[in-house]
């Protein structure tokens, strides 16, 4: 049975010259880049390279990249080590309320430690609302935390224009934006932005798993979470992970060549899709789908039918997506986005996520929407008896 595979954003399929690479790296240049010998130094030349291209592809200087394991390690540096850092200034943290499990949770984690925390609200389409984040600045705000696409709906957040407010009421409030599901599908200056921390993984283009990189503003205050042998300026001590590192390179630069290219095709699959999925009755697209959304996200609710039970339904026919946001997926739950959107009740345990990428085919697409044209009218007709 052949795969379809429309689940990456949750995560995707590594470029087989990323594989080659992180095999070679692991089994031939496998030396810890801080030692002293040859085979050290070979693995600080990975390091260093895959430095060089994210600083050139985000327009940044080579010192202010550092390496994590991945978007969520990236996302705790950067809140908790410079709401740390920053804390004699204030205390106060704003974000919003539709962000990934790797922020929320962390602000709920800081808010233990005593800082106040505002959730932005959003409006139905996934955006967060800028009257609401000029109303909440105040004197004690020290960080302002906001993703640049979300994982769940596609919607994108106007960074820049938040980041230019923020900076308008105070420059020293520090601006971090979560970019893992944005960086590969549009090109992101954090400089241009006014963006002082920008949070990115691997696996979400094409990349290894287990690897991420934060970019931390020369001019940030930020303490360390992890401690340990001082590595990589001690901002994130321990043994770096050059296998994952080189391929974290590698993989950026190739996802942005021929960059428009790639997303063009994936808006016109996507639209493909959506006029597609909506020939079914009773369905409803979350979110904007126009030029204005991400690329590759559709976020598609199906009343009358459980989302566990589609999604399995379409596995048994070798097609495989998501029923949210992948990292809550061992522990099902309302999704917080649709109730931020305000999606309605029918909705809310009836939404399946499709995500496409650069190597997803129109065939794929229209096998899809068959499939569901199939077995959607059917699992409607078991689950109403």
């Amino acid at each position: 049975m052949k795969e379809i595979y429309l689940d990456n954003s949750a995560t995707t399929m590594a470029y087989p010259q990323v594989g080659d690479l992180v095999r070679k790296v692991m089994c031939q240049d496998y030396g810890n880049p801080s030692s002293m010998h040859r085979k050290g130094v070979e693995a600080e030349k990975y390091v260093k390279e895959a430095k060089e291209r994210l600083a050139k592809l985000l327009k940044v200087e080579e010192k202010e990249i550092f390496f994590t394991s991945g978007g969520t390690e990236s996302d705790n540096l950067a809140l908790i080590g410079a709401a740390r850092a920053n804390m004699r200034r204030g205390k106060h943290l704003i974000t919003t309320s539709i962000e990934h499990p790797a922020i929320l949770n962390t602000m709920h984690y800081l808010e233990d430690e005593g800082f106040r925390v505002t959730f932005l609200p959003v409006d139905r389409y996934g955006r967060a609302s800028l009257q609401a984040l000029k109303e909440a600045l105040c004197e004690e705000t020290i960080l302002v935390s906001m993703m640049y696409v979300n994982n769940e709906v596609g919607s994108v957040q106007p960074v820049q224009e938040a980041a230019s407010l923020v900076k308008a009421y105070n420059k020293e409030i520090l601006f971090h934006v979560d970019a893992v599901q944005g960086f590969g599908k549009y090109r992101i200056y954090p400089k241009r932005l006014k963006v002082d921390l920008l949070s990115l993984s691997g696996h979400k283009i094409h990349g290894p798993k287990g690897i991420g990189a934060l970019y931390i503003g020369g001019h940030v205050k930020i303490q360390p979470i992890v401690f340990g042998g001082e590595q990589q300026k001690n901002i994130r001590s321990g043994t770096e992970n050059v296998p994952g590192i080189a391929g974290l390179g590698l993989a950026a630069q190739m996802i942005y060549q021929d960059l428009d290219e790639k997303v063009n095709r994936m808006r016109a699959l996507k639209q493909r899709f959506i006029e597609g999925v909506q020939r079914i009755p009773e369905t409803t697209i979350h979110g904007l789908y126009d030029e204005t959304s991400a690329p590759h996200i559709v976020s598609v609710g199906f009343a009358g039918i459980r989302s566990e039970v589609l999604l399995h339904a379409l596995e048994d026919k070798g097609i495989y997506v998501s029923s949210g946001s992948a990292c809550a997926s061992n522990h099902p739950q309302i999704s917080g986005v649709l109730r931020g959107i305000g999606a309605g009740q029918e909705f809310l345990d009836a939404t399946l996520r499709f995500s496409m990428s650069e190597f997803t085919t129109a065939e794929e697409i229209d096998e899809t929407l068959q499939t569901l044209y199939n077995i959607v009218p059917m699992l409607r007709r078991y689950t109403r008896r």
